[in-house]
């Protein structure tokens, strides 16, 4: 018995120990794939990103009702790891102000679904700007080329992107890893405020995922206002 109660620490360690070597490899894998990717992409003579994106979109048909999830939903549009591959893709997307109500664009680093429950959103929030419908299109250019080129503050931190095309308004959203790091998620505030140049009339709203979840709205009672 004594043998036994002896040995229960050692195992609980070994487990421990096993977890973290493997979460520690998995993340040696990811960035030795990260740098063999921008080797070769150099060696074509293509500038490579900082990180690989992937464009999602999300369209309903309004007034029907589905059967299938909202993950089920988001389709994929293209990926891109390049200066030179995002811009292929950029021009022949269609410009927001062409799509149809309600649909949802999305920009997210590569590993990243555009889902509050993805392991990378879960304990993150999102930065919530509403635009009047001719000038969203704009706005939203100069944050995806902002996130494209890693300019903006925490970019770590940030996950993707998504505007939301509605009747009357758009809305564009910043989603972010951590909604507890109040430094960082006031900071990236301010950056998305620089880069976009946004006037003093616009006001941004911050809501964590799991309040999205329990109300089961993404823009509804947001938590932070600035």
């Amino acid at each position: 018995m004594e043998i036994s109660e002896k040995k229960e620490p050692e195992n609980n360690n070994n487990i421990s120990q096993t977890a973290t070597l493997d979460s520690s490899s998995t993340t040696d894998i990811i960035d030795k794939e990260s740098e063999e990717r921008q080797a070769r992409e150099l060696k074509a003579g293509l500038h490579p990103l900082k990180n690989k994106f992937i464009f999602w979109y999300t369209r309903r048909t309004p007034g029907v009702r589905t059967q299938t999830s909202y993950e089920d939903n988001i389709k994929k549009i293209v990926e891109f790891s390049t200066v030179e591959g995002f811009w292929v893709c950029y021009c022949h997307l269609a410009r927001p102000s062409l799509l149809p109500s309600p649909t949802d664009l999305h920009l997210f680093k590569e590993g990243i679904r555009p889902l509050w429950e993805d392991s990378a959103n879960c304990n993150g929030g999102k930065w919530i700007i509403r635009f009047k419908k001719v000038v969203s299109g704009r706005f939203w250019e100069d944050l995806v080329l902002a996130l494209v080129g890693d300019q903006l503050d925490y970019s770590d931190d940030i996950c993707g992107a998504v505007l939301s095309i509605r009747y009357n308004e758009d809305i564009l959203s910043v989603w972010n890893r951590n909604a507890s790091d109040r430094q960082g998620v006031m900071a990236l505030r301010d950056s998305i405020k620089r880069h976009l140049k946004l006037p003093h009339s616009y006001v941004m709203d911050y809501k964590p995922h799991d309040a999205s979840l329990r109300d089961n709205s993404s823009y509804r009672n947001t938590w932070l206002r600035g």
